[in-house]
């Protein structure tokens, strides 16, 4: 729905006092103003006609704090302090153009919204090659509920903003305690790794140590079999030198061998 422009109010109001009676008296009353609910505030459509009857759309929209005029016009300046026309009375306020194509938003000052209220017509004389003007009727309870609206809905996205501020801070509290425990395990398991490796060279090292005392100790053996061997070869050399000479030492030399001729002493062998 949409509040009704100028035209449609008036038709509104003549055939409410042409029936007479309760549609009379309905036709005094105000018409109410469609509010809509967008991300973080309300908004709601006007419509403003010129003499030719080209329309002109705007939007009122307020996150409950403001109330900003939204408009079309792709010519307008990046900024700009234009008026708009409230019951024929100028109210300027600053212009200032959106990162969205053509895109105005006119932030509508205290005074002007308690003209907005009050009025009856609202008046744009450069909105477009004509002027073009609309109703205000319902404006008073249509604001008050477009601000009601746009609190809310403000409210809520902060709360939504906040809630995910907490689990933004609380993913990055989680992601540092993971790091920092990464980190720790880390140098846990190079400590780990370096005492495993200090202990493996000790190991190795002894591991060498033992080998060559072995080596050493074989070489030892070896060399004491050794010169246990000719130790026992030199006593059995001597047993037997000495058993030899045993036996040729009381014995008396041979006769001389009558076929030589002459006496051969007898050595013993």
């Amino acid at each position: 729905m949409r509040s009704l422009g100028r035209s449609g109010a008036n038709l509104f109001l003549l055939a409410g006092l042409a029936s007479g009676g309760p549609a009379a008296a309905a036709a005094l009353e105000a018409p109410a103003w469609a509010i809509t609910p967008e991300d973080g505030a309300c908004r709601t459509d006007l419509e403003l006609v010129s003499h030719s009857g080209a329309v002109a759309p705007v939007a009122l929209i307020s996150d409950g704090e403001r109330v900003i005029l939204r408009f079309a016009k792709s010519d307008a300046p990046a900024e700009a302090f234009l008026p708009i026309r409230i019951d024929q009375k100028p109210y300027s306020n600053l212009v200032r153009r959106t990162g969205e194509e053509g895109v105005q938003l006119m932030g509508l000052s205290d005074e002007t919204l308690a003209a907005l209220r009050r009025g009856k017509t609202l008046s744009i004389a450069w909105l477009g090659e004509e002027a073009v003007s609309g109703s205000l009727s319902g404006a008073a309870q249509g604001i008050a509920d477009l601000r009601t609206c746009g609190a809310q809905v403000a409210g809520q996205r902060r709360a939504r903003e906040a809630e995910l501020d907490v689990q933004r801070a609380r993913a990055a509290a989680e992601a540092r305690a993971k790091a920092v425990s990464d980190e720790q395990l880390a140098a846990a398991k190079a400590q780990t790794a370096a005492a495993e490796a200090e202990r493996e060279r000790v190991a190795a090292e002894a591991r060498k140590a033992n080998a060559e005392a072995e080596a050493l100790n074989a070489q030892a053996e070896q060399s004491k079999a050794y010169a246990d061997q000719e130790r026992q070869r030199q006593v059995d050399a001597d047993r037997a030198a000495y058993a030899r000479d045993y036996y040729y030492r009381d014995r008396p030399p041979p006769p001389p061998d009558p076929g030589w001729g002459y006496y051969r002493p007898y050595y013993p062998r």
